[in-house]
């Protein structure tokens, strides 16, 4: 059988170019411990606010794609 890694490494090698740099480079923040200095000014906010739920516990329980739609209703008028 086949290593997980191998599978995603693999599947890696067949995304384009910058698809592949973006998930390296999130690969790599995620195994170094290291907070990416690129974040958007304007994700900024949400994106603090969500490690904060984390360190908190602070979790939703549902499916993904229920979570996300449910989301977006609340943020369309």
């Amino acid at each position: 059988m086949v290593d997980i890694l191998d599978r995603a490494v693999e599947a890696l090698r067949r995304m384009p170019v910058g698809d592949r740099e973006c998930l390296a480079q999130a690969i790599l923040t995620v195994a170094e411990n290291e907070i990416p200095l690129d974040i958007d000014s304007e994700h900024l906010p949400a994106v603090l606010e969500g490690l904060a739920q984390i360190e908190r516990g602070a979790y939703i329980e549902g499916e993904p794609e229920d979570l996300v739609a449910a989301a977006f209703r609340r943020r369309v008028p």
